[in-house]
């Protein structure tokens, strides 16, 4: 087995460790975030969940394969050079992604505490003929 060959088995390995582990950490934190905004609908916060979960497998796993792209390893120095930098940029994307998720997680929240505060005209409200609503 050449350098590259190893350099390309471990960076494998590691990335689709690291990219699972995180996602089934991100999916469980989420799901108990996303209950917490979407109350009395769990199962839309699950679907929405799976939904993140998935576009955050898609997203990594690409971009993984992408950095599988070829290089150089004729020696033992060279062979970790180039496995430290390919899981240097997909540990990089990895974390960048996460505060994506975080950053969607936030921003649905506070949409939803937007609109449980915005005062609601009572039920059966009918306004009066010309008046503005």
């Amino acid at each position: 087995m050449d350098h590259l060959s190893l350099v390309y088995a471990v960076y494998a390995a590691v990335g689709v460790g690291l990219t699972v582990w995180l996602a089934r950490m991100l999916g469980a934190s989420g799901e108990v975030f996303l209950e917490d905004v979407f109350p009395g609908q769990k199962e839309l916060a699950k679907a929405i969940n799976r939904l993140l979960v998935v576009g955050f497998y898609l997203v990594n796993l690409g971009y993984a394969c992408m950095l599988l792209e070829g290089g150089q390893a004729h020696d033992v120095r060279t062979a970790i050079e180039a496995l430290s930098a390919k899981l240097g940029a997909l540990l990089l994307s990895l974390a960048l992604l996460h505060f994506v998720n975080m950053f969607v997680f936030h921003r649905i929240r506070r949409r939803a505490a937007r609109s449980a505060t915005v005062p609601q005209p009572p039920h059966g409200f009918v306004p009066m003929p010309g008046a503005a609503a």
